[in-house]
């Protein structure tokens, strides 16, 4: 039998009464097909002058194509590469699914449903969850301005998807064995000032430290600025050591703000973190630092295109 053409598909859908829902069905379709060559321009194009990924020397020539993509020799180290070399997108493959697969990561959707639009295995659609979302969420901001707010969240550690645990296993949603944070909980320790620029940082097990806050924070924090926490002492000690002015909100006593002394942005972004996870049914704590920098690029709508989003994993970090 032979196929219909694309003058007689295209005549049967203009003569066919569509829906609504067909011709969101439509455009879903439409915008699911990408040219290759697309992709491939993009990849290029955003790593165009970089240097050599493995010596970061500037003296290089161009050495053949291979699946695509120009390679390129380094004169110093000798050694060649292309312009995925050094991204976590290095050595994926269907290369054509990539821009449908980015916009199932703006729009949130789980590992099966991302498979199932962009036509690849779940294992796949993980694996690429983890090398897009972490790839793109390298761009962070260089620093914060002006007041600074900083709290921390805490959820329980997860070895979900380990073959071996080093603990009993326990249900998911379970508790803690002791009351109160402990090294139990992972710590989500999040910075964001009042114009809306946020840093997230995954300092490990337990309540945060000052020496964490000091390795975390201190290269962040405007030195004429304002660091605005709630009225835990490790705050306190690192605010005093780093010579940073500092107010205190003492949320447990029900103090939430004093004029503008308040940390309502910074656990407004933990209460729209929290809400976004829900929908992925539990996350491996190995992996938390991926899901936030994936919630962080969502919220400050930077990146609101498949294009824009490969085009900031493709580029070399500074």
């Amino acid at each position: 039998m032979q196929s219909p053409s694309f003058d007689e598909l295209l005549a049967l859908l203009t003569a066919a009464p569509l829906s609504s829902t067909d011709l969101a069905r439509l455009r879903d379709w439409l915008d699911s097909i990408r040219d290759p060559a697309e992709c491939l321009a993009l990849i290029e194009a955003a790593a165009a002058g970089r240097p050599c990924p493995h010596c970061a020397c500037a003296r290089l020539h161009r050495s053949g194509f291979a699946s695509g993509l120009q390679r390129y020799r380094c004169l110093g180290c000798r050694r060649s590469f292309n312009a995925l070399t050094g991204t976590p997108l290095a050595r994926l493959r269907k290369r054509e699914c990539w821009l449908p697969y980015i916009k199932c990561l703006l729009e949130s959707r789980t590992v099966r449903d991302a498979a199932l639009a962009t036509g690849v295995h779940r294992t796949t659609s993980f694996r690429w969850r983890h090398r897009f979302a972490p790839g793109a969420a390298r761009h962070r901001p260089a620093a914060l301005t002006g007041i600074v707010e900083a709290d921390e969240t805490y959820r329980l550690e997860s070895q979900k998807g380990s073959r071996t645990l080093s603990r009993p296993p326990r249900k998911r949603g379970g508790a803690a064995r002791r009351r109160g944070i402990n090294r139990e909980h992972d710590c989500l320790l999040v910075a964001r000032d009042r114009i809306g620029t946020t840093l997230d940082f995954h300092t490990g097990r337990g309540p945060v430290t000052a020496a964490q806050l000091r390795t975390c924070l201190r290269p962040v924090l405007p030195g004429d600025g304002l660091l605005i926490s709630d009225g835990a002492a490790a705050y306190v000690r690192f605010a005093l050591d780093a010579g940073i002015t500092h107010e205190s909100v003492n949320v447990r006593a029900g103090r939430r703000a004093r004029g503008a002394i308040h940390i309502q942005n910074v656990n407004g972004w933990h209460s729209r973190f929290k809400n976004w996870l829900v929908r992925f049914k539990g996350v491996a704590s190995r992996y938390l630092a991926n899901y936030s920098g994936w919630q962080r690029l969502l919220d400050a709508q930077v990146l609101r295109t498949p294009a824009q989003w490969l085009c900031a994993a493709v580029r070399q970090v500074q």
